[in-house]
C-alpha cells in the first residue's frame, strides 16, 4: 500500500511563527504548502530548498480576495489535512479615540476579515477529518482584558474570535476541527523584544495543541493546550 503523507497549508509562513510552523510540520514528515507576500526571497524559500520537494512556496496577499480565489484554483484537487492561517499586524498602542480611520480599517481587514475570507474560500480543500486553525491571541479575550492597552489589536483579535464562532455555528454539522490558537507572548516583530517566549519555545506547543485536539467543534486554546476564556 502506498503511504500518503499528510499535507498542511500555512498561510503567512515567510518568517517567525508561520515559518516555524512550516518547519515543524516538515519535521513531522508532512508535505507543506506555505504562502508569502509578493515575490521577494524569504526564509520559507530557504527552507524549501532543503525540504526534498516536500515544501511548496505560494504567493498570497490575503487582503486581496482575488488572490485567495487564485490560490484556491491553483490548489484544486489537493486535499489538506491542516489549513492554518497565521497573519496579523499591529500599528502601535494608541487609545481607540486616537486611531485614524485608515489604520482601523487596515488592522481589522488584515487581522479579522481576511483570515475569515481564507477560511471560507479554502474550506472545501480541507479533508472532512482535517483541521482549520487560525492564530489568535489571549489579547482577543474579553474576559482577560483587565489592564487595557493595545485597543485596536485587541479589538481585531476579538473580532476574529467572534467571526470564527459565527462560522462554527453556521457549519455546526461540519466534521472538521476548528481551532483558535494563542501562541503565547512571543519575541517577534509584533510581540516585541521583551516577550516571554522565543519562536522555538512557542511552536512545538502550538503544533502539539493542534494535533492533540480531536473531533469537530471550535476550541480557543493556548500553546500549552489550555482553554483560553472568551
Amino acid at each position: 500500500m502506498t503511504h500518503t503523507r499528510k499535507t498542511a497549508l500555512v498561510i503567512g509562513a515567510s518568517r517567525t511563527l508561520g515559518l516555524g510552523l512550516a518547519a515543524a510540520y516538515l519535521r513531522r514528515g508532512w508535505d507543506v504548502i506555505g504562502t508569502v507576500r509578493g515575490s521577494r526571497r524569504t526564509g520559507l524559500h530557504e527552507l524549501a530548498e532543503t525540504s526534498g520537494g516536500r515544501l511548496t512556496v505560494e504567493s498570497l496577499e490575503m487582503t486581496e480576495p482575488e488572490q485567495i480565489s487564485a490560490l484556491r484554483d491553483r490548489l484544486a484537487g489537493r486535499i489538506l489535512d491542516l489549513l492554518f492561517v497565521n497573519a496579523a499586524v499591529t500599528r502601535g498602542d494608541l487609545p481607540i479615540g486616537e486611531v485614524p480611520t485608515a489604520m482601523f480599517t487596515e488592522v481589522m481587514v488584515t487581522n479579522a476579515l481576511s483570515p475569515m475570507r481564507v477560511v471560507e474560500s479554502l474550506r472545501p480543500l480541507v479533508a472532512p477529518t482535517g483541521t482549520i486553525g487560525v492564530m489568535s491571541s489571549d489579547q482577543g479575550s474579553i474576559a482577560l482584558n483587565t489592564e487595557g492597552g493595545q485597543d485596536l489589536y485587541r479589538a481585531s483579535k476579538s473580532a476574529l474570535n467572534q467571526l470564527m464562532r459565527s462560522y462554527a455555528a453556521r457549519h455546526a454539522e461540519d466534521t472538521r476541527k476548528l481551532l483558535l490558537v494563542d501562541p503565547g507572548w512571543v519575541r517577534t516583530e509584533l510581540g516585541g523584544p521583551d516577550a516571554e517566549l522565543s519562536v522555538e519555545e512557542s511552536i512545538p506547543g502550538v503544533v502539539e495543541t493542534i494535533e492533540r485536539h480531536r473531533g469537530p467543534g471550535l476550541h480557543f486554546v493556548d500553546h500549552q493546550g489550555q482553554v483560553v476564556p472568551w
